[in-house]
């Protein structure tokens, strides 16, 4: 068939954007429950308002199309409102990371070149201290949350008065292209300079959908913010919360009795969370969970997480499913579906299967795990590692204002991420490490992330890290840094003789360190320091 007098017109074509499902939600479901923080309760309705008077504001402070508006925030409804009302304008949401200290916090800034910064109070004194470094300061506004005991005001006024000075009947233009940038987010930067990502309309569309489909959420899913906002715009949720009308309960810190009061009290249904939070669960009082009748589904990413931790977890009655993705990718840019077939398997080899980063998910158009000289994709054997790539429209834009970066990124057609898999014959991929952290010992390659997964085994283990240390004989051996539970009584040696009944004795950590575990600004444990620290302690065995 000759369709090529057949061209898109304003009947058939409209850019995508996220922004739509605040209008419709607004519509449809005006009176459900949009935002929960303490004693606030706000409708789609209001939500939706409060959105457009955030636009109106901003346009009418000198913010233009393709601007940047930074916001530095814990979980609060104004970080989610921004999520709406920045687009609106036509400008550019930068959601940094809190965890940022002044130095990164004032490069962020002047690297993003933004306007206007609101900020929470409670993040004050790094703000100031930021502030004071920049030629040109932004615009500052004020979130003056009343669950914040201490901080100062920084700003020309607060987030309230902010909103006054707009008119929520001011109209808004959705983008003119689904290309445009709708937000800039940066990565941690603990070996350097952090890099600004972009995302466009249209991938922020498909991931919101895509986290819909792929954790099954239904309609009016009650969703605890447990993943921060600032992170993969906390991973396209704030988007997929406004498309099914659900329910965003907000939480400022994570905690764990906080956490299950407000599971308890507010029905919640889903919650997203790091590894790091899956452990802080699996060690709470099972009195926490008293008046908790319901099960919750929970979608753990960011690193991988141990089979033992998801195990100790779904007894605790959540429902867990593995994501695996990147700030590159929007967040979830694969998941680990269950086969019904496996629910007959045994409890351990269930929550080996569910540790697996799995397939890609509904909006990615491909994955493949290759050679990274080649890009010859590895044979599905569950045996031959490669690095995981991949292609789609839910991918960045690039890193800002650095094109030799991006073009390195995306070099052959597929965004490299710098995870080391296998391919399993059944399709699924499970990360083996991350390239940098693959341990190389008398010619044999050991994955950190199997290290890791035994330590995590034993019952007074709390989290663990392995790194290479040098090895005048091998090159190189594993190095064990372990965090143990409140009240464990354990030594380096009891560790060292776990591991040997559980790994090949060339895998076992000739050295093993007791103590917390440094974490970046995005909570993951820095290995790099983990690795200065291991260049200079003795061998154990």
């Amino acid at each position: 068939m000759d369709d090529a007098t057949f061209g898109p017109n304003p009947a058939n074509h409209v850019p995508l954007t996220p922004l739509t499902f605040l209008a419709h939600a607004a519509a449809v479901f005006p009176d459900r429950t949009a935002v929960v923080h303490g004693a606030i309760r706000r409708s789609w309705a209001e939500t939706y308002r409060r959105c457009r008077r955030l636009a109106s504001a901003l346009a009418r402070a000198g913010v233009r199309r393709g601007d940047t508006v930074a916001v530095m925030a814990a979980n609060t409804p104004e970080i989610y409102e921004a999520h709406f009302g920045v687009p609106m304008a036509g400008a550019v949401l930068n959601a940094i990371n809190t965890r940022f200290d002044a130095a990164t916090l004032a490069y962020v800034l002047e690297h993003g070149e933004a306007r206007i910064l609101i900020t929470d109070r409670e993040l004050s004194r790094t703000v100031a201290q930021a502030l004071t470094s920049l030629p040109r300061a932004p615009l500052v506004i004020d979130i003056d949350d009343g669950q914040v005991p201490g901080g100062e005001l920084l700003g020309a006024m607060d987030y309230e008065a902010f909103l006054a000075t707009g008119d929520p009947a001011d109209p808004w233009t959705p983008p003119a292209d689904e290309w445009e940038a709708i937000t800039l987010n940066y990565t941690s930067g603990t070996t350097g300079r952090p890099k600004g990502i972009i995302y466009h309309h249209r991938g922020a569309y498909l991931n919101a959908l895509s986290n819909l489909l792929l954790w099954n959420m239904g309609p009016h899913p009650t969703y605890l913010w447990t993943v921060p906002m600032f992170h993969c715009n906390g991973w396209c949720f704030p988007w997929t919360l406004a498309a099914a009308a659900g329910t965003n309960v907000c939480l400022r810190a994570v905690r764990v009795e906080q956490l299950f009061a407000l599971i308890r009290e507010e029905k919640v249904t889903h919650l997203s969370c790091a590894p790091v939070v899956l452990q802080a669960l699996s060690g709470a009082s099972p009195a926490l969970r008293e008046g908790i009748t319901h099960r919750v589904q929970l979608l753990t990413g960011a690193s991988a997480p141990t089979p033992g931790t998801i195990e100790s977890v779904e007894r605790l009655g959540f429902e867990i499913t593995h994501g695996y993705g990147l700030t590159e990718s929007y967040g979830a840019a694969t998941y680990c579906p269950w086969r019904p077939e496996w629910d007959a398997l045994p409890v351990a080899e269930r929550a080996r299967l569910k540790a697996r980063q799995g397939v890609p998910s509904p909006a990615l158009e491909a994955l493949m795990v290759a050679d990274p000289a080649t890009l010859a994709p590895v044979p599905r054997d569950g045996l031959t590692v490669g690095e995981i790539f991949l292609r789609g429209n839910t991918i960045m834009k690039g890193y800002l204002k650095s094109p030799a970066a991006t073009d390195e990124a995306f070099a052959g057609g597929w965004l490299h991420t710098g995870d080391l898999a296998v391919w399993h014959p059944d399709g699924y991929v499970e990360i083996r490490d991350r390239s940098k952290d693959i341990i190389i010992s008398g010619g044999e390659n050991i994955s950190s992330l199997e290290v890791e997964s035994v330590l995590q085994r034993h019952p007074a283990v709390l989290e663990a890290a392995v790194v290479a240390q040098p090895d005048p004989k091998w090159g190189e051996s594993p190095c064990a840094f372990v965090a143990v539970r409140d009240g464990a009584d354990v030594d380096e040696r009891e560790i060292v003789a776990f591991c040997r009944r559980h790994l090949a004795h060339y895998k076992v950590p000739k050295s093993v360190v007791l103590g917390p575990l440094p974490k970046s600004a995005t909570g993951k444990v820095q290995k790099e320091a983990l690795r200065e620290r291991a260049r200079s302690l003795p061998l154990l065995i």
